[in-house]
């Protein structure tokens, strides 16, 4: 067999929860693990006595703050130093949960740096960051699988993002948001457990029981019919001042895309230039939901025009008075759903490339191709295009087609109008 050809692999059986096999497994890695400074330059570190380090793990501690992992591959680190310009709080070896305090460590030494603000796992660590070799770090995984997430208690939604933030220094390839449109907190992971991992530990560390749906999707509208001259008008008398707007409109579909857009063709002097403005607002803010209950997208305004009175108009009443326009003109434009597509690209062995294709025309997915992955023998990747509604549980079925090694990532590419049964089903969704 040829020296160092990399076919035995050694497999060390235990269960790290009851101590079985744990001994074992530490006796074989002091006997067999290359010295430090063997590995060191099989990552191509050059030698030295200039100390260089990296963070393998942070844990955010509710007695102790925020804690580093750090194996040196250079060097001596002592208590106190000045690291990437970040102090050390104070250096320990751990065992466990119990932490024993340091003056120094070595080169292969494995520690914990406490309350080194600023540091993320994967940083390299050095005395001057701008000057040293950038040691290589695993790149955080994507999110392919969500929850929304809200608190039980409404009082504990003030603690939350900094909960969150929390955990998410200590587990990189977790990522949360609070969507802009169905203003949801959605956090984001691996997979069903690893999430309910997420979630137990916002509730054991920061007393924050939360509780979970799926995700809601962020469909939008649009129109597809051109309607002229919807007229507006809101007129009120209250007693003294009274309020006055009237207007008329044209509203027109835009390609897809594009937006939304308001200009004005006052002539004369019909609608005065300070109450413009109010007018646009009224157009915009009706925008934010449309005829069938959704944000409307690619539209484009026209004030064409309109009348006044000179005592009780305000910008406010020809905001009202455009309201009301809209109101109207939108329910004759046969308003539309539009929902979120996706460009996924997915890996999997390619023995499996023929059960993907199938799972995603089950999906409603539009394949684009696929081709061998790159460096990757015997791979392929598949590229598609996918309803936001559909991903949901992508990664999970994906997952039992391919012995839980498929994978894939996404971003989001362009808006499409739902298919008329499907938008049967969510309009009703949304009625009910």
């Amino acid at each position: 067999m040829e020296l160092g050809a990399d076919l035995i692999v050694p497999v060390m059986i235990g269960i790290a929860e009851q101590d079985f096999g744990v001994r074992p497994l530490l006796e074989a890695l002091v006997r067999e693990a290359p010295e430090p400074v063997i590995t060191a330059e099989r990552r191509g570190i050059t030698t030295g006595n200039t100390p260089l380090a990296q963070v393998l793990k942070t844990y955010c501690t509710p007695q102790g703050g925020k804690l580093s992992l750090v194996r040196v591959w250079r060097g001596k680190i002592t208590d106190g130093m000045v690291l990437n310009e970040a102090r050390t709080g104070g250096m320990y070896r751990l065992m466990g949960q119990q932490q024993h305090s340091l003056v120094e460590a070595s080169a292969g030494s494995i520690v914990v740096l406490s309350r080194m603000e600023g540091i993320k796992t994967g940083d390299t660590l050095s005395l001057e960051p701008g000057l040293v070799e950038l040691l290589p770090k695993a790149e955080p995984l994507g999110p392919v699988y969500a929850l929304a997430i809200m608190p039980e208690k409404r009082s504990d939604e003030v603690k939350l993002s900094s909960a969150l933030n929390k955990i998410l220094e200590e587990d990189p390839s977790l990522h949360w948001e609070q969507h802009g449109d169905t203003h949801e907190v959605i956090l984001w992971g691996q997979g069903e457990i690893h999430l309910q991992i997420a979630l137990d530990r916002l509730r054991r560390k920061y007393g924050l029981a939360m509780t979970t749906h799926l995700p809601q999707v962020p469909y939008k509208e649009t129109i597809r019919q051109v309607a002229t001259s919807i007229h507006g008008r809101y007129k009120r008398q209250t007693g003294g001042h009274g309020q006055f707007g009237d207007v008329y409109l044209n509203i027109k579909p835009m390609p897809r895309g594009t937006g939304f857009s308001f200009h004005e063709a006052i002539v004369g002097g019909a609608v005065p230039r300070q109450y413009i403005p109010g007018v646009e607002m009224g157009v915009r803010e009706s925008l934010t939901h449309g005829p069938l209950g959704f944000p409307v997208v690619d539209v484009e305004v026209t004030l064409i025009n309109g009348s006044y009175h000179t005592v009780d108009s305000s910008e406010q009443s020809f905001k009202q008075a455009a309201r009301l326009a809209m109101q109207e003109g939108m329910a004759k434009c046969q308003p539309s759903l539009l929902e979120p597509i996706l460009a996924v690209t997915i890996s999997v062995p390619n023995e499996f490339t023929a059960n993907v294709l199938r799972l995603l025309n089950g999906h409603r997915g539009q394949v684009l191709g696929y081709e061998p992955k790159l460096n990757w023998r015997d791979w392929d990747e598949v590229q598609t295009y996918l309803p936001q509604a559909e991903m949901h549980n992508l990664i999970v079925e994906l997952r039992s087609l391919t012995m839980g090694i498929g994978t894939f990532r996404w971003q989001v590419d362009h808006l499409q109008e739902v298919p008329d049964k499907v938008a049967e089903r969510v309009l009703n969704k949304q009625g009910g």
